[in-house]
């Protein structure tokens, strides 16, 4: 990394970024999968309780308790196996990203706009503080993406140039 230009140094900071995101998604997932709405409940009674005894309409804790009351086990495992999915589809577009496969690049940048779609369509439904730097930093990485797919695919192409081959002619 010490040869890179800053653009290339954020770009592999965005990139790790994504595949820590996934990494904690399929962590959540996979922590999903055992929990039943009644131990949901109790977390989160047992993370909010402090906040709600200083502050009885804590927006965030009031929220949450709101959510958790409302899980079902249908719910839950739906959003296992979304958490799942999402973590995994990140994991293997970084890994290949980190081992310079020319195939990844354009598949994130796809990913990644499917996500900013979806984000954008979440913010006007319900807008967060999380979802807003979520968004940007999607949109930061994908334009990041962008500039070192185009600078792989300019040294791919030369590198293919029969013209540019010493003793060619």
């Amino acid at each position: 990394m010490r040869n890179l230009d800053w653009w290339g140094r954020l770009f592999w900071v965005g990139v790790i970024g994504k595949g820590l995101d996934g990494l904690a998604e399929v962590i959540g997932g996979l922590l999903l999968l055992f929990a039943s709405p009644g131990t949901l409940n109790h977390l989160v009674l047992l993370l909010t309780r402090e906040e709600l005894s200083e502050d009885p309409t804590d927006f965030i804790a009031t929220h949450l308790l709101h959510v958790a009351s409302g899980l079902t086990d249908q719910g839950i495992t739906f959003a296992a196996v979304y958490l799942l999915i999402h973590g995994a589809v990140k994991i293997a577009l970084v890994t290949a990203l980190l081992r310079k496969q020319f195939w990844a690049y354009p598949w994130m940048i796809a990913m990644l706009l499917a996500f900013i779609a979806y984000q954008g369509y979440e913010l006007v439904v319900a807008p967060t503080g999380g979802l807003w730097a979520l968004t940007i930093f999607d949109a930061a990485v994908t334009v990041l993406t962008w500039h070192e797919y185009r600078r792989h695919k300019r040294r791919h192409d030369l590198a293919s140039d029969p013209a540019h081959h010493v003793g060619s002619g």
